[in-house]
């Protein structure tokens, strides 16, 4: 390990908590404004019941990354997110899309939830 790049270790922790709750941001809040489309949609692409799964993910996505975005709540939000970015890459594939190009982003936002999940938010976080 470079002794020098770990002083800069909880400012990298606060760089990938910032992006990767403003990817959630980004795709959350249409889901919240749109929410009975995104109900709609998620029933009919087989997560049954659609109005629970398409508020649940649109509450997770919006208000977990607004959360994680804060530094509250990181651990638990980012597990959750990761969970949610797993069974995205797994519905995928069941449905014929192939590795990797179809599932890139997927599995680099559950990297980055599974990092952030056992790292913590860093010493920027709101966490008490």
């Amino acid at each position: 390990m470079i002794p020098i790049l770990l002083a800069f270790s909880d400012l990298a922790l606060f760089i990938l908590r910032v992006i990767f709750a403003g990817v959630f941001l980004v795709h959350g809040v249409p889901k919240i404004k749109n929410l009975k489309s995104t109900q709609e949609w998620f029933g009919s692409v087989g997560f049954k019941p659609g109005w629970f799964w398409g508020t649940l993910v649109a509450l997770l996505e919006t208000a977990g990354a607004a959360l994680i975005l804060l530094g509250l709540g990181t651990q638990p939000f980012a597990l959750l997110l990761a969970g949610q970015m797993a069974v995205v890459s797994l519905w995928k594939f069941k449905n014929g899309k192939r590795l990797p190009s179809d599932h890139e982003l997927d599995l680099l936002l559950m990297a980055i939830g599974l990092i952030l999940a056992t790292m913590g938010g860093g010493s920027f976080a709101l966490e008490f």
